[in-house]
């Protein structure tokens, strides 16, 4: 499938987002928020992860795959290790992904990757976030945490989605939330 003006209306629409003038506007309209929902059918995902090498450039970008920082978090204790807690834990994913210990999660990394972006004066684009399907880590989790709320630049948030009648289905399927955050569609 080839990438069409809509998709690079999209992106034509981050970028204005993300200028001086619209910080403001964009804190109004994400109650307070500082996050860009930017959703995209997860069909094309591919799709928009080319596009978004060509347009989003690391001299003003830092893009962030929570794919890899899934990995990532997993081989901190071992695949072994991991299967037997994730085991004992599958009703509470949340206790393994995003726990207020002083052990580092995967909502830890997530956050670690996101600072070393604004400390570098970057926008954070979080890509492949379809990653934190059952990890008990929701967008609002993310948005909601105040290094994500105090940055200087907007998180940006590559968002496998659907909006049906203004409703927003994370994964085609998932009703997913829209506070703190604007969504480019």
């Amino acid at each position: 499938m080839a990438f069409s003006d809509e998709h690079k209306a999209k992106f034509q629409n981050l970028k204005t987002s993300l200028e001086l003038q619209h910080l403001d506007q964009l804190r109004r309209k994400a109650n307070g928020g500082n996050s860009i929902l930017f959703a995209y059918n997860p069909e094309e995902e591919v799709l928009y992860l080319e596009q978004a090498e060509k347009e989003l450039k690391p001299d003003h970008f830092k893009m962030i795959d929570v794919a890899k920082l899934l990995v990532q978090f997993i081989e901190l204790d071992g695949w072994k290790e991991f299967e037997s807690y994730y085991k004992d834990f599958s009703d509470t994913p949340h206790l393994i992904f995003k726990s207020d210990d002083t052990a580092t999660d995967l909502m830890d990394l997530i956050i670690q990757e996101v600072k070393s972006a604004n400390d570098q004066d970057l926008t954070p684009v979080l890509v492949r976030t379809g990653a934190l399907y059952g990890t008990g880590i929701e967008n609002v989790n993310i948005m909601e945490h105040k290094e994500v709320m105090n940055l200087k630049h907007p998180l940006v948030i590559f968002y496998p989605a659907t909006i049906e009648d203004d409703n927003l289905y994370y994964l085609n399927f998932k009703p997913a939330s829209r506070y703190r955050c604007t969504v480019i569609e």
